[in-house]
């Protein structure tokens, strides 16, 4: 008999953004500033909105799971078999937000999807950071 490990992973980013949440949230939740820092889509913010996220290299499947503004975004991930939930927590901070990034779902033979998701999610915070330096 062969044992199927049913624990998946997470990769979580986390960093203090010297912006208030309300900013952040505009640029989480409108699709020309998303468009700007993570990819092209059909984003609403609103629950059980299906949408995608489009790149040159294909697209991601999702469907929106919560909204708290300027508290709380999650929504699905779907793409080359990996069935993720995204799940963005904004926090106030004296000095701005902590802003806090967990895509969750990952399979133990997932490695690749997860080492792709860990570099990229850093890219586009580092792209997060710099759209929310020149919006008002």
């Amino acid at each position: 008999m062969t044992e199927i490990s049913t624990e998946t992973r997470s990769v979580v980013v986390e960093r203090e953004i010297p912006f208030p949440p309300e900013k952040i949230w505009r640029a989480l939740t409108q699709p020309h500033l998303i468009a700007d820092w993570l990819m092209k889509n059909d984003f609403v913010p609103v629950v059980d909105h299906r949408f995608k996220l489009s790149a040159d290299w294909g697209s991601v499947d999702c469907q929106v799971l919560e909204v708290e503004p300027n508290k709380t975004l999650s929504y699905t991930w779907a793409a080359y078999d990996l069935a993720s939930v995204v799940t963005w927590t904004l926090t106030p901070t004296s000095a701005g937000t902590q802003l806090r990034m967990e895509q969750s779902g990952f399979r133990p033979d997932q490695r690749q999807a997860y080492g792709g998701a860990r570099s990229g999610w850093e890219r586009f915070f580092a792209n997060l950071e710099q759209v929310l330096a020149r919006i008002e």
